[in-house]
């Protein structure tokens, strides 16, 4: 009996009721970024989808017109007077003949600027400004640029010995560039302008009829992008 007033009297509760358990989200932090991973995956769609496009495109473009790059040669050149004279002043008589070769069955170029200088040891004694014109599909034509007169071209010693050892053997290193602004004309399309250089790395003989003097024939030389 004693025991069971013990057990009357003693506080009883029951089990112990776990706490509830509530879960909070809070941005930034766990899963998902919100607006920025959004945005970010957007721009990420956007970019790809230009580069596919912008890819298929330049392949079209490619089936359709077939472009090659336009072939630019010195056939031949005529040296007759090519001397330092004691105050460095250089004098000169220098005729060119160039090709310049449109491959294309589909892309017409328009020379809007040719611009022709002349160089010995990367010095620029000359420039010569030619006419522009419009070059046809599966065209060659035809460039002449002439450099007479004088100039004044300061020389180092080592310039100077090679200018005497060319002197002796009678075949001059002289660079011509050409400085274009072209447009292609694609179709009725016209595009913008665009400004190559062109580098021609040549060796001139000397040709002095009124002195007998040959050195040799000229090779054709072909020229190439001046990057």
């Amino acid at each position: 009996m004693a025991d069971k007033q013990t057990h009357l009297n003693g506080a009883y509760y029951g089990p112990s009721i776990p706490p509830n358990t509530r879960h909070y989200h809070r941005p930034g932090r766990g899963g998902g970024c919100g607006c920025g991973c959004c945005l970010l995956r957007c721009l990420f769609n956007i970019i790809v989808t230009a580069v596919i496009i912008i890819g298929l495109v330049g392949f079209f473009f490619w089936l359709a017109f077939r472009p090659n790059r336009v072939k630019f040669h010195v056939t031949d050149v005529q040296l007759t007077e090519f001397n330092f004279t004691a105050n460095n002043t250089l004098h000169y008589n220098l005729v060119v003949n160039m090709t310049v070769r449109n491959p294309n069955r589909r892309i017409g170029i328009y020379y809007d600027r040719i611009e022709v200088r002349a160089y010995y040891e990367d010095q620029r004694f000359n420039t010569q400004t030619l006419t522009p014109f419009y070059q046809g599909h599966k065209n060659t034509s035809f460039l002449n640029p002439v450099f007479v007169g004088q100039q004044f071209v300061r020389l180092g010693s080592r310039e100077t010995l090679k200018y005497n050892e060319e002197r002796t053997n009678g075949v001059y290193s002289i660079d011509l560039k050409l400085y274009l602004r072209i447009r292609f004309k694609l179709g009725r399309i016209k595009t913008g302008r665009f400004k190559p250089r062109i580098s021609c790395d040549l060796k001139v003989p000397f040709n002095s009829a009124a002195n007998n003097s040959f050195a040799g024939t000229f090779e054709t030389t072909r020229c190439g992008l001046d990057f």
